[in-house]
This record gives structure tokens, C-alpha cells and sequence, in this order.
């Protein structure tokens, strides 16, 4: 091959490959690689606090001073770190009147992500009006103070927003606060917030799944499969489960607990795919004994570590 020749094959390819090169970096600008996100910390202390903090208001059911007090601190705490928060306000007409109640709803992910996945993630604040299994008769019709039942999974959810905000999932995150959970003595009159919100939901909030806590800060954690759970989302099950498995957390079984009524069955009832993890294994559920000193940071870090990883695993 003469000089010349060479001289031209050589061009031709530099030329080509810098075609190839200019290719690369327009696709790289037009269609950018999107880095996983970091995973942050779960601080289980800050959790224990926020369960704190919401015990001190005291009861907290339906119709009450510490229900609004609680209210207007959760929306609060929520907007330091989502993205944008709805207050859904409605009134339920309950057999002692009017009922107005407030399910709270934050959404967590950057604007990219709005086309993209969405996962929900639940929990209900409200407390029961009165102790109806307590031991003692004469205080059956109190008010609890829900440490565990209420505040545990709402302290979760409080953590997780602050983790969401110091690094943005890579999936939308709709975070779902219900109300008026625990209101009535029948069935009728309970999952009152979730079943508001299933029965308006908008295209927007409809998540690909969705999980359920309730009563997850006992410290003696037992939390086994739920069967209404399994029956309609046995996938989201065992990716949960697997996940708990990976990260060797304790306190968290693959053997059947009791089947349970919960927020999760009104969001299964319009088609969307939700399970429960609870610790029905609660010998302080709804009575005065449900307090704090029932509750610790350990379980809320095991509850909140697993979902951290489900969220950011996606």
C-alpha cells in the first residue's frame, strides 16, 4: 500500500470514528444515563422520636383537640421534605354525626420520575376512641394513645421522608397518611381514610403497589405473612419477604399469621395491589397499655431498613 493510500485509510478512520464519538455524546445529552440513587440511613432513634412526639399530643381520635394538633404537625413535618403535600379533607357521616377527617398524602421523586413507577407506601395516624379491650371495665371506654397502633407506622413513614429527600428514589414515592382507621366499633365504621382515598383515586396517585404498616413498633417483633395480603399481591410478597431474608432481619417470618381487616383491603377491593405488614401478635392492642414504653427504636429500624431497601431497590 503506498503512503498515500495509507495516509487516506488512515483519515477515513479518524473521521469514522469520530463520527461515532459525536454520536455517543448527542445520545449522551438527548438520553442520559440515569445513576442509581444512593441508598441513605434509616435513623431508627429519629423514628422513636417521632413516635414520641406523637404520643405527646396524646389520644389522637377523630373529632378531637389532639387529632387537629396531630394533623397540622404531620403536614408540617411532611413538607420539610416532600416534593408536594395534599391534604384530602372529607366528612364521614357517622352514627354520632358528622365526622371530618383528613387522610394526608406526600409525594417523594423528582419530576422524571412522574412517568416512571410509582410505589405507595401507608400507614393510618388516627387513634381509637376508646380502649374496648382493656382489662380493666372501667376503662373500656377511654381513649388510647396508640403508640404502636397509629404512631409506629406513621414514624416510619416520617423517617422515610426525610431519607427520601436527602436522596431522591428512582421511583415516585406516594406516601399515604389515613385517617379514621380505628374510629368505629364496627367494621362499617372503620378504614374510613382508605377507603375515602380508594374510591377517588386519580390517575396521578395509582402506584404499581402498594405496603401497609400497622403496628410495626412492638418490641418483641413478630410479623408473619398476612393471607388477604398474599392472596391478592403473592409477587409483592415475596419480593418483601425475599428482601427481609437478604438483609437478615429478625422479628419477620414467611410462615401464615391471621388473616386481617386493615386500610390495605380497600385499596385491593379497586384493583390495586397492596399488602400488610403487622404484628397482630400485640397483647396491648387497643387498650391504655399501648404506650411507648411498648415500643422501640429497634423494631421501627428493622420495619423502616426493609422498606428503604424495597424503595430504593426498584
Amino acid at each position: 500500500m503506498s503512503k498515500r493510500r495509507a495516509a487516506k485509510s488512515e483519515e477515513h478512520r479518524v473521521k469514522i470514528s469520530n463520527v461515532f464519538i459525536l454520536c455517543f455524546l448527542l445520545c449522551a445529552l438527548f438520553f442520559p444515563l440515569r445513576a442509581s440513587p444512593a441508598k441513605p440511613d434509616f435513623d431508627s432513634d429519629r423514628a422513636f422520636k417521632y413516635l414520641q412526639k406523637q404520643c405527646e399530643f396524646g389520644p389522637r381520635p377523630p373529632g378531637s383537640i389532639a387529632h387537629k394538633q396531630t394533623l397540622d404537625y404531620l403536614a408540617t413535618e411532611l413538607r420539610k421534605s416532600a416534593r408536594e403535600v395534599i391534604t384530602q379533607s372529607f366528612t364521614h357521616q357517622s352514627d354520632n354525626g358528622p365526622l371530618e377527617l383528613t387522610n394526608i398524602i406526600a409525594i417523594f421523586g423528582s419530576v422524571e420520575t412522574d412517568r416512571e413507577r410509582k410505589i405507595l407506601l401507608a400507614a393510618h395516624w388516627d387513634t381509637r376512641p376508646f380502649a374496648d379491650r382493656d382489662p380493666d371495665p372501667q376503662k373500656v371506654d377511654m381513649p388510647i394513645l396508640g403508640a404502636n397502633d397509629g404512631a409506629s407506622g406513621v414514624a416510619i413513614l416520617l423517617e422515610l421522608a426525610r431519607a427520601f429527600h436527602s436522596e431522591p428514589p428512582g421511583v415516585q414515592v406516594i406516601v399515604v397518611l389515613f385517617d379514621g382507621e380505628d374510629y368505629g366499633k364496627t367494621v362499617d365504621e372503620m378504614f374510613l381514610g382508605s377507603r375515602y382515598f380508594a374510591d377517588n383515586i386519580t390517575e396521578q396517585w395509582i402506584p404499581e403497589y402498594g405496603v401497609l404498616i400497622d403496628m410495626v413498633g412492638d418490641k418483641d417483633l413478630d410479623i408473619y405473612v398476612e393471607p388477604n395480603s398474599a392472596t391478592a399481591a403473592p409477587d409483592i410478597v415475596k419480593k418483601v419477604w425475599d428482601l427481609a431474608d437478604e438483609l437478615q432481619l429478625e422479628g419477620i417470618y414467611r410462615e401464615t399469621g391471621p388473616a386481617v381487616l386493615d386500610d390495605h383491603i380497600p385499596l385491593i377491593q379497586v384493583g390495586i395491589k397492596c399488602i400488610d405488614i403487622i404484628d397482630f401478635n400485640y397483647p396491648y392492642w387497643h387498650s391504655l397499655e399501648d404506650t411507648p414504653d411498648k415500643c422501640s427504636s429497634k423494631s421501627l429500624g428493622i420495619v423502616g431498613k426493609l422498606l428503604l431497601e424495597l424503595v430504593y431497590s426498584e
